[in-house]
């Protein structure tokens, strides 16, 4: 406990210590504490491959993550999302992990499932664990809230998504790093060879590893875009798995990686040139 409080005040005061040489003082807190981390930036991307079927041109994928209910975000904040989400008429839903900053300690679990019910994709809703999700005895917690609201839970696991008589894509969802055991091998066994994949990993830095299989693309979450960044120098403090990959979009080797900027906050409630994200994903095959 005495660790985890000297980290916090460690970063409050980098954080109080960087608004000072900046000149920003109480209006700059303000701002970091709380109007940025409402500020939503809605990003849209277009993942374009020849292994994606025609069927799917246009098809749209949404990725929300590390919403961290509890935390600085709230249910309130929560349902304007879920509608937000919704009337943007996804195709298929994904969340990459950390629904609850500490799941065992949260006291309105039982309002969260009605929200998620409410989201609606006719290819799914799909999710994976973050380190938040295991962590405070949290993992059957939060699989039993997403199971609930008719997300599908991938635990180092594939889900083929089909259209027509089309061929599939493919969904592989590995465990969390930090706190979990994923295995992409493992996850992706029953995949047949030349068909489009995605990996959900919640830590990024699986790029490279998951860049020595026949996957294409990753999409993640985990590093909050580094949440609090300095001018010039980048991120205040980036977390175990997503050092190397802090967001935005990379290339490693054949894969394409996308890391999402997450919805809420953890560990300190600033956000600072990282805004929360909402991101679109526009399938789009090179063959049409």
């Amino acid at each position: 406990m005495q660790t985890k409080i000297t980290r916090r005040f460690l970063l409050k005061r980098s954080f109080g210590a960087f608004l000072a040489i900046f000149g920003l003082g109480s209006g700059g807190y303000f701002y970091a504490n709380q109007i940025e981390p409402a500020l939503l930036d809605t990003n849209i991307l277009e993942i374009k491959h020849p292994l994606i079927p025609k069927s799917f041109d246009g098809k749209r994928i949404i990725q929300f993550s590390d919403t961290h209910l509890g935390f600085q975000y709230n249910l309130h904040q929560f349902k304007k999302l879920i509608t937000k989400i919704n009337h943007l008429n996804p195709d298929l839903i994904i969340f990459t992990g950390d629904l609850m900053d500490e799941p065992n300690r949260y006291d309105k679990i039982n309002n969260i499932v009605p929200l998620l019910e409410e989201l609606s994709a006719p290819l799914g809703k799909f999710c994976i664990f973050g380190n938040h999700d295991h962590g405070g005895y949290g993992t059957d917690i939060y699989r039993n809230i997403m199971e609930a609201a008719n997300f599908t839970v991938l635990l180092n696991e594939s889900k083929s998504i089909k259209l027509d008589d089309g061929p599939p894509i493919y969904l592989i969802g590995v465990d969390d790093a930090m706190l979990g055991k994923p295995n992409i091998p493992f996850a992706s066994r029953h995949i047949p060879e030349n068909r489009f994949k995605i990996l959900l990993s919640h830590a990024p830095d699986l790029a490279d590893m998951a860049s020595q299989y026949p996957i294409q693309w990753q999409i993640s979450g985990h590093s909050h875009g580094g949440q609090v960044k300095i001018p010039f120098f980048g991120a205040l403090v980036t977390p175990p798995f997503a050092q190397v990959y802090t967001e935005g979009l990379y290339s490693i080797r054949d894969l394409t990686l996308y890391v999402n900027r997450g919805i809420g906050t953890t560990r300190l409630p600033f956000r600072f040139m990282a805004k929360p994200e909402l991101t679109i994903f526009t399938l789009k095959s090179q063959n049409s």
